[in-house]
């Protein structure tokens, strides 16, 4: 694979997942819906991750490790977004919310683990 399809299929990947979801919600949200939240960005980030580290399993680990805390972060923002929505919010501030959530729950780790001496994620 050359070096220039190498840096630029994780973007393309994700062109066409989000072109995906749009044809998939004409025929059934609840397809669309659960194509938008398979792992494509965790599969892209760790593609993107392994090529330029050369297979290196630390740092693959290393990386997936961090993935955990972005992992609930994620859940937190979606409950957010689900909160404001169900509080008939607008879409902006179903993102802000949703942003605000994630930052919060981000923040929160990173000072937990600061004070308790460790690494960051």
């Amino acid at each position: 694979m050359s070096e220039t399809l190498r840096r630029f299929a994780p973007v393309l990947a994700s062109i066409l997942i989000i072109i995906l979801i749009a044809v998939l919600r004409a025929r059934s949200k609840a397809v669309a819906a659960i194509t938008a939240t398979m792992p494509v960005n965790i599969a892209l980030g760790l593609w993107i991750v392994y090529v330029s580290e050369g297979g290196d399993p630390e740092s693959v680990v290393s990386f997936v490790r961090s993935m955990f805390v972005g992992i609930v972060a994620t859940a937190i923002w979606l409950v957010a977004v689900w909160a404001a929505a169900r509080a008939g919010w607008d879409l902006p501030l179903l993102l802000l919310a949703g942003y605000a959530a994630w930052a919060v729950t981000i923040a929160a780790v990173f000072a937990f683990q600061s004070l308790a001496g460790g690494r960051g994620p």
